[in-house]
């Protein structure tokens, strides 16, 4: 039972023994390096952190649901990254720990205990004899150590006298410097992860919010004391006069909120801008209020330029709209069309309203002041053109439907011609398209909306067309045969603006198919019933510019006119039944502040210096021991030595071609303030002992 006892404790200690000298190899720590730098380039590439809904859009639903899984939207924070983080940090520590103690009695030791045998096996080692005593090569040697910078050390033993030197000991320091410094950059790193918030959140301290509330409706589970995390990364959004005293840090698929021991104040926001649109500067106003000691702060801050208060960092990150009142007209398409109702609505806000006995939801998203496109300019090269602000947003049905528009408050100037401008996008991943509305002499809509008002009214058109029947000579008499062509011409009217030009065609050849005319009666039919409809819509269209007091009609109002009709006939797909026309606004701006607590980025600061110190030690720092043993070789009658065999031997802990020179340089002065009778030469071989 003993023998089998000690046998299993060896295997136990073998497999230990195995298993620790797995943890401290030099592949094992290349492989997680290795692993580790593909996903930071991962966290590099993919954006991180984003709204998920983002990420489901540029990915689709498979991809977005592997990324997800993998934890790669969060990659720096995902359990199989911090378990590698840890497994690095234990690989490093122990290898530390293993070797530290042999490379500190290393630097310390002058290896007195060197033989002749195995001085003359080193690849660098050279022998001759002298003439001198011992005393005087003893001397002249550690001379010519210590203008080498050298430290020597002369150990007698058994009538031979060693002579053994070193330098650059700091080499090793730098091992362990480097690795030491990798250490502490990965303590700092994990100190500032979001490992501590997980693990509260797996215990079930702090629950996750997946909706978007109100910081006052978020639950109290959701909140984090200040002082909770040692380290944290979040972000608020606070609009121009308004003050905030949370961040709000994502976690999984939702977020919790810090609370904060200070109050922000945002007291104004300032932006600058490029010719072509794009930001070029953009800086805070900032308030910050103590809770406790009532303390303020007034700073104003930019990007990379923060505002420090007691270990908190308040960078500016981002901007946005922070509430832009609107005034906009819903101009109604259908039902009572070509009407107009001036209303109010303000950004991140919904406005509710009933057509036809449905309900419909506005949700007013974003607020663009500038809008830089590229055009096409007079003289056909490429230039930027600013169409001016735009509001962003959404119509939504009852059934939960939604159709984005951006809408733009000012006309568009296209080929000569000014256009008040909607996008359109259908639905989410879609391209956006444009309804173009021609503006009239104004700069306006109301032309186009009465025109389209006229064509929507069924009385109006019915008019219209009788009062042109009875300009013909069949007309004339009135009667039932005077309004059925009225009624007809109408049809058509309304066939045309409803569904468009190829459905007309298609009704006159269905209406003159039952009829049974000959090809050629049918064709100048055709011709003539799409003649009485041009006629019909040329009739509302002066009627309208009449009502607005115009009389004469110029080149500009014709070309109007077949604009106009481009656009009524694509209304019906528009997708809404009212047309948003903003009108005026007060812009607020919103400040994106990202709010930080790194105590960690400390060390890991001092685990980069003591890495790149260590680093450098390791390169330029050669690690050199040299010995010269000093033997009789020959004795008188007395029995005094009359000369002697020296043996010079080296070696360089880095095996390069300058300590072959080095070795060489050395033993040449040694031998010639020595004298000497060389018996071989330097060797420069890479070194074997």
């Amino acid at each position: 039972m003993t023998s089998q006892a000690q046998t299993a404790r060896k295997r136990r200690r073998s497999l230990s023994s195995r298993l620790y000298t797995w943890l401290t190899s030099m592949n094992l720590a290349i492989a997680l390096l290795s692993i580790l730098a593909i996903a930071s380039v991962i966290g590099t590439v993919l954006q991180q952190n984003q709204p998920f809904n983002d990420y489901l859009i540029e990915f689709g639903p498979f991809w977005f649901e592997v990324f997800n899984t993998l934890g790669l939207y969060d990659v720096y924070s995902v359990g199989w990254f911090v378990a590698i983080l840890l497994f690095l940090l234990a690989s490093t520590s122990a290898c530390l720990i293993r070797n530290t103690p042999g490379f500190m009695r290393d630097i310390r030791s002058f290896r007195l205990n060197a033989q002749d045998k195995s001085l003359r096996a080193f690849a660098h080692s050279r022998q001759y004899e002298s003439g001198l005593p011992a005393a005087t090569i003893v001397e002249r040697t550690q001379g010519l150590f210590s203008q080498l910078g050298y430290k020597a050390r002369v150990k007698e033993r058994e009538g031979e006298t060693l002579v053994a030197a070193r330098k650059g000991g700091m080499n090793r320091i730098g091992y362990v410097l480097t690795h030491l410094g990798m250490v502490v950059i990965l303590v700092g790193g994990l100190i500032d992860s979001k490992m501590y918030l997980k693990t509260l959140n797996m215990l079930g301290v702090v629950e996750v919010e997946t909706r978007d509330l109100p910081v006052s409706q978020v639950p109290e589970e959701s909140h984090l004391p200040p002082g909770a995390l040692a380290g944290f990364r979040g972000s608020v959004n606070i609009p121009e006069g308004k003050w905030g005293d949370v961040a709000f840090i994502g976690l999984k698929d939702g977020y919790v909120v810090q609370n904060l021991p200070f109050k922000i104040e945002v007291n104004d926001f300032h932006i600058e801008h490029y010719d072509t649109g794009m930001p070029k500067s953009f800086n805070s106003d900032l308030t910050l209020t103590d809770k406790e000691t009532g303390e303020v702060i007034e700073e104003t801050i930019r990007v990379n330029h923060p505002l420090k208060y007691k270990g908190y960092n308040i960078f500016q990150s981002s901007f946005g709209d922070g509430g832009t009142e609107l005034e906009f007209n819903a101009w109604q398409l259908f039902g009572d069309a070509g009407t107009k109702q001036a209303l109010e609505g303000k950004i991140n806000q919904e406005r509710t309203f009933d057509f036809n006995g449905e309900k419909y939801t506005l949700e007013f998203r974003d607020f663009s002041l500038f809008n830089v496109n590229p055009t096409e300019g007079p003289d056909g090269n490429r230039e930027n053109t600013n169409f001016g602000p735009s509001v962003t947003f959404r119509l939504r049905d009852a059934a939960g439907q939604a159709i984005e528009y951006e809408n733009y408050f000012q006309p568009v100037e296209f080929d000569g011609t000014k256009y008040f401008l909607s996008g359109v996008t259908p639905e989410v991943g879609a391209q956006q398209q444009f309804l173009f509305i021609p503006a009239d002499r104004n700069g306006s809509l109301e032309t186009f909306m009465g025109f389209y008002a006229t064509l929507k009214d069924r009385d109006e058109v019915t008019r219209i067309a009788a009062d042109l029947v009875a300009q013909t000579p069949q007309g004339g008499q009135g009667g039932a045969a005077q309004s059925a062509a009225a009624r007809s011409i109408a049809d058509m009217v309304g066939t045309f603006v409803e569904q468009g030009f190829s459905a007309l065609g298609e009704q006159v050849d269905r209406q003159l198919a039952e009829r049974d005319m000959p090809p050629e009666m049918a064709e100048q039919a055709r011709e003539s019933s799409f003649r009485v409809v041009q006629s019909v819509l040329m009739r509302a269209f002066m009627e309208t510019l009449q009502a607005q007091g115009i009389e004469e009609f110029t080149d500009q109002d014709a070309d109007f006119f077949e604009k106009a009709l481009d656009v009524v006939t694509v209304i019906p797909n528009y997708g809404s039944p009212i047309f948003v026309a903003p009108t005026g606004f007060n812009h607020i701006q919103s400040t994106g502040l990202e709010v930080t607590r790194a105590p960690g980025m400390f060390w890991v600061y001092l685990g980069s210096l003591m890495l790149t110190v260590g680093i450098f030690m390791l390169f330029y720092i050669h690690y050199r021991r040299l010995w010269v043993l000093i033997k009789p070789a020959g004795v008188n009658d007395d029995g005094q030595p009359t000369h002697h065999r020296v043996v010079v031997a080296g070696t360089d802990a880095r095996k390069n071609i300058d300590f072959d020179q080095a070795f060489a340089q050395f033993s040449d002065e040694l031998m010639r303030q020595t004298g000497s009778n060389d018996q071989n030469d330097a060797s420069t071989t890479p070194d074997k002992g």
